[in-house]
């Protein structure tokens, strides 16, 4: 029961539980922390009629404007409309990226109009705008 001096053998077996355990660990991490990653910003859409499902390329970016006014260009926030500008030129025009304009139907009319005119400025022209579908009533007519 005791050691033995003069035969002792190597254990050749690697152990893997530890290493097992971190992996687990490390899925149950990633698998919390993606869906919190991808959730994007919180705005409430304007509801309409038809709505087209938003292209699922990368090779797009979203422009946000909350209730309160501030600006995100992906979940980066904007501080100024010079600001905007630059990025737009940088990150969307010269990349040839599609452009998405996500506005809380909160926000006033006016700030939509002149965040457009920016876009316009920079020389993009192809300009999505992001809408959910309007849910009828069950009882209701559609005209």
């Amino acid at each position: 029961m005791g050691a033995q001096l003069g035969n002792s053998k190597f254990v050749s077996e690697i152990n893997v539980t530890p290493f097992v355990d971190v992996m687990l660990v490390l899925l149950i991490i990633f698998m919390v922390a993606t869906p919190m990653m991808s959730q994007g910003l919180d705005v409430d859409l304007p509801q309409t009629k038809q709505v087209e499902v938003l292209p699922t390329d990368v090779d797009h970016m979203i422009l946000s404007i909350r209730r309160d006014g501030k600006i995100f260009l992906d979940e980066y926030a904007v501080n100024d409309m010079a600001e905007l500008e630059g990025y737009l030129q940088r990150l969307v025009k010269e990349k040839n990226r599609s452009l998405f304009l996500k506005a809380d139907k909160e926000v006033p009319y006016g700030i939509v109009v002149e965040v457009m005119g920016h876009i316009k400025a920079v020389g993009i022209e192809k300009l999505g705008v992001m809408a959910e579908k309007a849910e009828t009533a069950s009882g209701a007519k559609s005209r």
